[in-house]
């Protein structure tokens, strides 16, 4: 099947914020889980779905920090999810099935940044790998009758224009034998969200479940981004001399509510009806584009690459994580 990274002229913009994408939507007695809800852009996203109408469960591994960010939010809950612990992930997946909801919109937010000595989780597995795609992977699956059940469901996974700098490291994707490099997991785990959504839209569309990889951009201001410190910040252009973020849509620095849209796009717009297993940029379907160039801090590279968006690695990874997480929890088939 050819694929289909290309625009289709949503008429929104990378200037374009989550007010503007949901304009006129209307989101009443839809059921949403957004993973990391209730902070940075997951929170941007909780409000503005909430505003549309939608209840949302947010997954947080601080349940207490969580309900304390989305306090007086309408139709707001959250529920404890801890994405490096499998029994979590299933504790969560368990509670949601046994409250016989449909499940319209899984949104998997919530990320790992990585620090510059690795870290692992209990299994042994490289902690952006584990929280980023297998945390995320076994969350989607295990959720899968909730999906199936709302006759209508997208899966939307927040990826990066880091995706652009690595495959998947098939040899060693958990950095066991080579040394550790934190860009270098980081990049292969938002890779990772981009193949586990062509896999899976290919897989669940026959249920009418439809998969979306959104890059937000780069936000200065989120924790997330933050953690890389002050010196790494100015040297990517993100923040100035005074510490202040530096907004330049254009050139991927987004406002956090200008980051949020994208994801919100690929969970709410009509525009993407029939279509899935893409990834999306600035509020719309990204190019094509393997002109492979170096982070600037005059711009830094977001379209897909050819493998992010390749099929036979797509079903490779899926494999690949099953296998990664067969002994920890059960993965149902689709049936």
């Amino acid at each position: 099947m050819r694929h289909q990274q290309h625009p289709i002229g949503s008429g929104f913009s990378a200037s374009s914020t989550v007010d503007d994408v949901l304009a006129g939507i209307d989101l009443t007695g839809k059921n949403v889980v957004v993973t990391g809800g209730h902070s940075g852009l997951g929170l941007v996203i909780t409000r503005a779905l909430s505003a549309a109408g939608a209840s949302v469960t947010v997954g947080s591994r601080d349940a207490d920090r969580a309900a304390a960010a989305v306090e007086g939010i309408e139709r707001v809950e959250v529920s404890r999810l801890d994405l490096l612990d499998p029994a979590s992930i299933d504790a969560f997946a368990q509670r949601w099935l046994e409250s016989d909801r449909p499940l319209h919109t899984l949104i998997n937010n919530a990320g790992h940044a990585g620090t510059d000595e690795i870290e692992r989780d209990a299994r042994g597995y490289e902690a952006q790998l584990a929280t980023n795609h297998l945390g995320h992977f076994q969350l989607t699956q295990s959720l899968y009758p909730s999906l199936k059940a709302a006759r209508g469901a997208r899966v939307v996974s927040t990826t990066s224009g880091a995706q652009r700098m690595s495959g998947i490291l098939w040899d060693d994707p958990n950095f066991v034998e080579r040394s550790f490099d934190p860009g270098l997991a980081y990049a292969q785990s938002k890779t990772a969200n981009v193949l586990f959504t062509v896999e899976l839209d290919r897989r669940w569309r026959g249920d009418m479940i439809r998969a979306f990889a959104a890059h937000p951009g780069v936000i200065a201001s989120t924790a997330f981004n933050s953690a890389v410190g002050a010196d790494a910040q100015r040297e990517l252009g993100l923040i100035d001399e005074s510490g202040e973020p530096i907004i330049d849509p254009e050139r991927g620095k987004k406002t956090p509510e200008q980051g949020a849209a994208t994801i919100v796009f690929g969970a709410t717009s009509p525009l993407l009806a029939g279509i899935g297993g893409i990834y999306l940029n600035n509020c719309d379907i990204s190019e094509l584009n393997d002109n492979q160039r170096p982070v600037t801090a005059e711009e830094i590279p977001a379209d897909v690459v050819s493998h992010s968006i390749d099929p036979r690695s797509a079903r490779r990874l899926w494999t690949l994580s099953e296998q990664l997480l067969s002994s920890t929890s059960f993965t149902p088939e689709p049936r």
